[in-house]
């Protein structure tokens, strides 16, 4: 028997067993719906609270049930550790580590690289492993295959390597972990074909196979650029429409009647999260490798890179008119979140906006139900309860995120002056509310 056809037989009996490097929004919900499927499961991460916290079946990830969480580590089937030995142990690895970009805008591949080196010295002959972090088409073939390839295993003989981009949407309530499409590429047909199969006993959605990993870190890219292109041009039109005099989001309401060749996007105060705003710029640094310009791609950053700075000229505009100034102004930032209902602040818009409003001399506040406080960027405030003597007291009340938690009524109520980058106030008609593309 292969070594191919042995993992095969475990994975189709669940006694294959499972190693998750990074228990972060990708890994955890990943080892979670790993162990539900039958598989004994075993997280890897450097931070020991993080460890120490699964170990006791605590939930830090607001897209896991927390009872599903308690039950898998309860039941045995799911354990977390620090000691990468236990790579040494399992069947199957995957690693879903951070893929940031450094100053420059360039691919960080450093947790990719330092997590296979700590893994290589307990690889061994049978084993699945699959790269889940999103990175730049070539990364799986030329970072991790010639490091296992290095311990004198072959790949698609001994050890099975591909590439299966994570597609987690923080706070989506429809589409998770479980019933999401999975798309997956494998160095070799074995190693895709092992891969799948791994797969389609964890997820319910269905398992797209790809000719190599090369397509499947594109497949990925193609996903989030399609969305920064999309979202800059409706802040670009946003931005345009003030000018005109024109309610832009009213004109995507009325586009969106139309049932065939139109996708709505909304303009907001700026692109947030671990993905879109990163990941083109994977394939922006690539592509130079090949004599390319990414012109879409660079455009869209620069659009999507002004809007912080867009809003608070709107916010010194709107106070203008009120005959006050930015500088001295009380200003309250509602929600500090990347976007509504959720509690994840990487590279969140209404960070910059918090810097750039306290460069200008702002007084600044914010409140975020999922954000009780934060320190970024020499920023150190914490949650203020949304009361109407607080609202009362603000010269401005900034909408960053639109939470639904929120009381949209009650705040246009106590507040003097509302400056909405979400609508989220849509429906309520007063004149103290200005809202980001619509004059």
């Amino acid at each position: 028997m292969t070594h191919a056809e042995a993992l095969l037989k475990k994975i189709a009996h669940g006694e294959a067993k499972v190693a998750v490097i990074g228990l972060g929004y990708v890994g955890l919900p990943l080892a979670v719906e790993k162990a539900k499927a039958g598989f004994t499961v075993v997280g890897i991460d450097r931070k020991a609270d993080r460890v120490a916290q699964v170990n006791r079946g605590e939930n830090y990830i607001p897209d896991i049930l927390a009872s599903e969480l308690a039950l898998v580590v309860k039941s045995g089937k799911l354990r977390a550790t620090q000691d990468f030995s236990a790579v040494g142990e399992v069947d199957v690895v995957t690693i879903c580590v951070p893929t940031p970009l450094d100053k420059n805008k360039q691919p960080d591949t450093s947790y990719i690289e330092s997590v296979v080196e700590l893994a290589l010295p307990y690889l061994h002959r049978g084993q699945l492993v699959v790269l889940e972090s999103t990175t730049y088409p070539g990364t799986t073939e030329e970072i991790i295959l010639p490091q296992i390839e290095s311990r004198g295993l072959k790949v698609g003989l001994d050890v099975f390597l591909a590439f299966s981009p994570e597609r987690v949407d923080p706070g989506n309530e429809r589409y998770k972990t479980k019933n999401t499409p999975k798309v997956v590429g494998g160095v070799t047909p074995s190693c895709t074909a092992v891969a799948k199969a791994l797969y389609e006993r964890v997820i319910d959605g269905e398992i797209f196979a790809v000719s190599s990993p090369r397509v499947a870190e594109m497949e990925k890219l193609l996903e989030n650029i399609f969305r920064i292109v999309n979202i800059s041009l409706v802040n670009e039109l946003a931005m345009l429409c003030e000018r005109m005099k024109i309610d832009m989001w009213e004109v995507i309401e009325a586009a969106k009647t139309k049932p065939f060749g139109f996708m709505p996007f909304y303009p907001g105060p700026g692109l947030g999260g671990h993905c879109v705003p990163l990941d083109p710029f994977y394939l922006s640094w690539k592509a130079k490798e090949y004599g390319f310009t990414t012109q879409f791609i660079e455009l869209a950053g620069q659009v999507n890179d002004a809007m912080p700075a867009h809003v608070v000229a709107r916010c010194m505009e709107v106070l203008n008119d009120c005959g006050k100034a930015l500088k001295g102004a009380k200003v309250l930032l509602l929600g500090m979140a990347y976007k509504r209902d959720i509690d994840d602040l990487r590279e969140s818009a209404a960070l910059k906006v918090a810097r750039l409003l306290v460069e200008r001399g702002a007084i600044l506040s914010y409140h975020d139900p999922y954000i009780p406080e934060f320190d970024q960027d020499g920023i150190a405030l914490k949650s203020v309860s949304l009361t109407p003597a607080t609202l009362a007291a603000q010269d401005l009340v900034v909408i960053t995120a639109g939470h639904s938690n929120v009381d949209y009524q009650a705040v246009v109520k106590h507040a003097p002056l509302i400056f909405d980058a979400r609508n989220a106030t849509k429906g309520i008609s007063s004149p103290k509310v200005v809202r980001l593309g619509a004059g």
